[in-house]
């Protein structure tokens, strides 16, 4: 029998991307206290509550030891909140993991090799997770491209994890919290 997943409180300013401009989402740093309660460095899915307003979400690591969380216009309507407001957070992390959009470009891929897809289909939640994020982490398009390719090649030999990535971000610095908007 698995260990009840432990209820995180905290509290964490809502602020505005500075990328791109006019964005109308916000997003919340975890402080790193409550960013240590959970499982992992990495990725992990939670829910919880954003003020009353009930949520399920998967944190991003923030590449500094902690993770954010993009905070959607509908969840933060529902909880009465604004961007620069200081809003009450209980999280908890899920027993599931919530699956990563799929980006056009990789479903594109996918669809034209047949046999990367048939892996891709076999993968856990989590190593599809990383997938996704280890080849749109790169900075540029054509890094990008390049790890598209080296992912449809490693797929199609069977390879279901990603090797040698850094989940959390601290080592390669390939995750960060978005910049936040000066208004």
């Amino acid at each position: 029998m698995s260990k009840p997943a432990v209820t995180i409180a905290f509290q964490a300013t809502l602020q505005r991307p500075a990328t791109p401009k006019g964005a109308t989402w916000c997003f919340l740093v975890l402080p790193k206290a409550a960013s240590q309660k959970l499982p992992t460095r990495a990725m992990t899915s939670v829910e919880g509550t954003l003020g009353d307003a009930p949520f399920k979400a998967t944190l991003e690591p923030d590449g500094q030891g902690s993770h954010w969380l993009k905070v959607p216009n509908k969840l933060r309507e529902a909880a009465g909140a604004e961007a620069g407001d200081t809003v009450s957070l209980e999280i908890r992390a899920s027993e599931e993991q919530l699956e990563s959009p799929v980006p056009k470009d990789l479903r594109d891929a996918l669809k034209a090799r047949p046999g990367a897809k048939i892996t891709w289909d076999a993968t856990t939640t989590v190593a599809r997770r990383d997938w996704i994020a280890w080849m749109t982490s790169g900075k540029q398009a054509a890094t990008r491209e390049k790890r598209l390719k080296a992912m449809m090649d490693m797929l199609e030999h069977g390879k279901k994890r990603v090797c040698c990535f850094d989940r959390s971000g601290m080592a390669g610095k390939n995750f960060s919290a978005p910049e936040a908007a000066g208004d």
